[in-house]
């Protein structure tokens, strides 16, 4: 009776996570095909960019310190609280009248999202075996590939067919599910929490304006200011005294937000390193893909939307195989054929031009994605394998921390990339070229980048007589390919490294059930 009771308690857990990461994770990419309504509706065109920036910087920030917090006082009170805020966050969303009061409500919504998602894993590694972790972890990767598919199409519904404001009141039902699920189901929590441990404010007050200030700087400069401006300075500046502090803090906290002496393991460094260039070359590159997409292969702003489906149903895919294959092979075999696949997908898409198919570039996705969904979930299962239950949330919180930092990262520089390229490329097309008329045009077209793609994308918008029009959209689809092309290129070169930190992860695999003793085997079963 005892046994069937945990059972049962086992699956209200994991409906309740899945409900709660699922929307969590949905919010991230709901929005964006909301947005142009949004801006409609709410005007505030020159800082919507805010609306997914605030969400993703609150979110980043809050991850570590959740995590050291969970092995503290436990998760249970914790995921409640992130799913509270991000309730009553979403709500907030939804009756927004000003762009401004949207912005500050997604703020205080990815805190309760940035709670969320790092909780959920932790609680499935306390709850299973290695050997059972190995399984739904691959499936709660693939939740995120999920996600990315069905929230540009479920926005779209929404706003079409009832307005933007349900792209946010959807989760205040499921949130309420979600919670209701894990306070019943996890009223036992599986490991020993520390009594009387202090919090680590020094830590906590000095990474959260660090990190606030590194993502803002990456995420404006160049933009807002100039990475050579006295904004600049102050900004990362401030943000690298402040770590400093941190550091300094870590070193002689008692319980510190960030364990410093973690990675003195071998498995934790080599798995944050990789989850840093994860995020720095894959997140970085992928974004570019719609792009290309609609700018060169000349696919509608409608599909642009969904281009990266295939990419993601792959990565589902591969997120599912990847925990099945971790019970036959080494995590080092699983991480390193990962990323060698991931190299392939990003050195093909460098290849791809104005004469590339659809179906071609759909198919170089599929590579890329199938690479990440090996890659992603095996990070997890492997640093969850390495340490006892009641470091989970830290080292959890920490992976997901860096790999989130990576991705913020990786999309400035290689946004400074593209920039550069197309630049350079630009003039090369503009020196090469034996029209003096034509050279004027693409030299005064130059000096705006949105205008470049705008008339890539839109050609009617150019207005020059045919025999002048053909050859300058010719010039400016060159630069762009050619632009893509190092982007990928670079991306390729980050995973590339990547390669070799994950052969260096060591002979770690999973912990199989039938090596564990009887008693510890149960227990984590319970």
């Amino acid at each position: 009776m005892k046994h069937g009771k945990q059972e049962m308690n086992k699956r209200l857990v994991l409906t309740g996570l899945i409900i709660g990461m699922f929307f969590s994770a949905l919010e991230q990419t709901v929005v964006g095909t909301a947005m142009p309504t949004i801006i409609a509706e709410l005007n505030g065109f020159s800082i919507f960019a805010w609306v997914t920036t605030a969400y993703m910087i609150s979110s980043t920030t809050v991850i570590p310190i959740v995590g050291k917090l969970s092995d503290l006082y436990g998760r249970r009170v914790l995921y409640l609280l992130g799913t509270i805020i991000f309730i009553i966050s979403s709500g907030l969303c939804a009756t927004a009248t000003t762009m401004e009061q949207l912005i500050l409500y997604r703020g205080i919504q990815g805190i309760g999202g940035g709670m969320i998602m790092p909780l959920s894993q932790t609680i499935v590694g306390d709850i299973f075996t290695a050997e059972q972790r190995a399984k739904w972890q691959g499936v709660f990767g693939a939740l995120f590939g999920l996600s990315s598919v069905i929230g540009p199409f479920l926005g779209g519904f929404l706003v079409d067919t009832i307005s933007w404001h349900w792209i946010f009141l959807i989760n205040v039902p499921f949130g309420l599910l979600s919670a209701i699920l894990i306070f019943i189901g996890l009223k036992h929590e599986t490991f020993e929490k520390k009594k009387n441990a202090p919090i680590d404010f020094g830590g906590i007050f000095t990474m959260i304006p660090a990190v606030v200030l590194l993502l803002g700087g990456l995420t404006f400069a160049g933009d807002k200011f100039a990475w050579a401006s006295m904004e600049s300075l102050f900004i990362f500046g401030g943000a690298a005294i402040l770590l400093a502090a941190f550091l300094v803090i870590e070193r002689k906290a008692q319980e510190p937000v960030l364990d410093l002496s973690l990675f003195k393991n071998r498995v934790f460094a080599t798995t944050s390193g990789l989850g840093f260039l994860i995020g720095l070359g894959m997140f970085g590159a992928i974004m570019f893909v719609p792009m290309f997409m609609q700018g060169i292969l000349g696919v509608t702003p409608t599909r642009a939307g969904s281009t990266m489906t295939p990419m993601m149903i792959a990565l589902i895919f591969a997120s599912v195989l990847g925990g099945r294959l971790l019970l036959k092979f080494r995590f080092r075999t699983v991480l390193t054929a990962g990323m060698a696949i991931a190299v392939a997908g990003f050195y093909f898409m460098s290849t791809m031009g104005p004469d590339s198919s659809t179906l071609t570039a759909y198919s170089y996705m599929v590579i890329l994605g199938f690479g990440m969904g090996l890659v992603m979930p095996t990070l997890m299962i492997a640093i969850q394998n390495e340490f006892p239950k009641n470091k989970l949330g830290a080292v959890t919180s920490a992976s997901t921390f860096f790999r989130s930092i990576g991705g913020t990262i990786g999309v400035t520089v290689l946004n400074v990339v593209m920039n550069h390229s197309l630049e350079k490329n630009l003039a090369d097309v503009i020196e090469t070229e034996k029209n003096p008329i034509i050279a004027q045009i693409l030299t005064k077209i130059g000096e705006k980048t949105d205008a470049l793609f705008g008339i890539l994308v839109k050609p009617e918008l150019l207005k020059v007589p045919a025999e002048i029009k053909k050859p300058v959209i010719e010039g400016i689809e060159t630069a762009w390919t050619q632009s893509f092309s190092t982007v990928f290129l670079t991306g390729l070169i980050f995973i590339s490294i990547g390669i070799v930190v994950a052969l260096s992860v060591g002979n770690g695999k999973i912990k199989r059930d039938s090596d564990l003793p009887k008693e510890q085997e149960n227990g984590a079963a319970e």
